[in-house]
């Protein structure tokens, strides 16, 4: 059984898609008459999750530090945390993560609880007998940037529907299926390769390739179907030009794409994606557009790197 928490940081994103500041009171209500001590900090820009994490579980007097860090907020927002946890030492008494899903996706709160209620799935982790346990779940690096990825990096049209789904109204897992099915109507594939442990998977016209992780991306499609998050490797779904992009909102909503003749599927702990004609790699990972990359983007595999709250194991 995972030891109980006995102190909580909760770290809250103001900006994200579903934060109520009547949830962020709730939650340290609950948490407050539960453990010992519960503090809360609200960010105030990109990277002040990450940051508020590091100073608290690896600054803070060692009686002070946080066993339980909650993020409330979207797969940006927990990516943000999750920086922060894998500054910790590498002992038996490290923080771990638990999730309140605030975003518009919520992808990473699907990989650990499917779609369950969070208060639910916090009496899990709080209450007695524990329906819940702790998993050291793998992270991947980009080599590019140094940052970390829990959930997963996708090239292509996978990448370009962040751009669109901001100019459209309405919030939640519908909107990035409508982004999704406007930026597959005309989409033209990029010339791609993509190497596992120094292999070649696939190369050619390519309409996404998508490294994790979780295995679904925007809450809802199925793309790596058979990844585990902590068995020690990166899963990657290559799909090629042979796929009508516009079918790919039908065929990710179950994994069907992993069968059709136009898709690769491979797992390894190097995982190299290319764009081969110099233009730059439209890339994003966690839901955020990355900037800072080339025409290539290297990803290693980080095993067991984040304690994170899960359902228990049946």
């Amino acid at each position: 059984m995972s030891p109980a928490a006995q102190r909580a940081l909760i770290v809250a994103n103001p900006a994200a898609g579903r934060y109520r500041s009547a949830v962020v009171e709730r939650l340290a209500a609950v948490c407050r008459a539960r453990l010992t001590s519960v503090a809360v900090h609200r960010t105030t820009g990109p990277g002040d999750a990450t940051d508020a994490v590091r100073r608290a579980v690896a600054e803070a007097p060692a009686g002070q530090r946080p066993d339980l860090v909650v993020a409330v907020g979207g797969d940006g927002t927990v990516r943000e945390v999750a920086e922060g946890l894998v500054r910790q030492g590498a002992d038996d008494t490290r923080a771990a993560l638990f999730i309140v899903p605030a975003g518009s996706a919520n992808s990473d709160y699907r990989m650990f609880w499917d779609d369950r209620p969070w208060q639910e799935t916090l009496s899990g982790v709080l209450g007695p007998g524990h329906r819940a346990e702790t998993r050291r779940v793998d992270l991947a690096r980009l080599a590019e940037t140094g940052a970390h990825v829990l959930l997963g990096s996708c090239t292509g049209l996978g990448a370009q529907i962040l751009s669109r789904v901001k100019t459209l109204p309405g919030a939640g897992r519908e909107r990035y299926a409508r982004a999704l099915a406007e930026a597959a109507a005309g989409y033209r594939p990029y010339p791609g390769r993509v190497t596992v442990d120094g292999v070649p998977l696939a190369e050619g016209p390519t309409i996404l390739a998508n490294v994790g992780g979780g295995r679904y991306r925007a809450g809802q499609f199925l793309l790596l179907p058979h990844s585990e998050p902590d068995d020690g490797l990166l899963d990657v779904c290559v799909i090629d030009g042979r796929t009508d992009p516009a079918r790919l909102p039908e065929l990710t909503r179950d994994g069907r794409h992993v069968g059709l003749p136009g898709a690769a599927y491979g797992r390894g702990r190097r995982i190299v994606v290319e764009r081969l004609d110099g233009e730059r790699l439209v890339l994003e990972h966690d839901g955020e557009l990355q900037d800072r990359t080339g025409n290539t983007a290297t990803f290693d595999v980080v095993p067991r790197a984040l304690p994170v709250w899960a359902a228990a194991a049946p």
